[in-house]
């Protein structure tokens, strides 16, 4: 059995995206457009922060999983591959945060 992985929910939202709104949350949020399903991103956001100010693990833990669930959904409406976020962070990555932080506040 493999990993559950962010490609494969990227893949499983674009099935669902096809589907009726009326039979799936996905494709509700899709056809709404990208000003409801930003606005939804920041809620799960917000939620997000206010667990792990909590430090409630559990909370947390689904209120993260909503929060990559809806961003990838606003991905998804904008055309935005998961692959080139991906690729962002692995360019990000090769040097260090401090670095790659002082070098974008300079462009």
């Amino acid at each position: 059995m493999s990993a559950f992985t962010l490609t494969d929910l990227e893949t499983i939202i674009a099935d669902r995206a096809l589907a009726a709104p009326s039979e799936s949350w996905t494709a509700k949020l899709v056809h709404a457009g990208q000003e409801k399903a930003a606005k939804k991103l920041g809620e799960e956001a917000v939620e997000t922060v206010i667990a792990a100010i909590r430090a409630d693990r559990d909370e947390l833990t689904a209120e993260s999983a909503d929060l990559l669930y809806h961003l990838l959904v606003v991905l998804k409406i904008a055309g935005v591959p998961l692959q080139n976020v991906l690729d962002e962070l692995q360019r990000r990555t090769a040097q260090s945060g401090l670095a790659e932080k002082a070098g974008r506040q300079s462009s």
